[in-house]
């Protein structure tokens, strides 16, 4: 008698070519999750974001201003003049 029996699955091959194929589409993950690489992703456009200044309003609120509205002359209020332009 034979010690030695072969014992393979007829189906070997093909598993070794999926343990391969995972294991390269693991590396390809892992090079692309270090190096930041999206594969499916489509890159997004960069959108121009216009300057926007938060300001308060006479009434209280906060608002954001287009810079490009705003007057080029701008100076600081003191407190006390804040607290009696402020309308409540």
């Amino acid at each position: 008698m034979d010690i030695k029996e072969n014992n393979t699955p007829a189906n070997a091959p093909s598993r070794r070519k999926f343990v391969w194929g995972m294991g390269i589409l693991s590396a390809f993950a892992a090079v692309g999750s270090i190096t930041g690489i999206s594969f499916w992703r489509k890159k997004k456009p960069i959108e121009n974001k216009k300057q926007t200044v938060k300001m308060l309003t006479q009434d209280g609120r906060l608002v954001e201003v287009d810079v490009s509205k705003i007057n080029g002359k701008m100076k600081k209020i003191t407190n006390t003049e804040m607290q009696h332009w402020i309308k409540k």
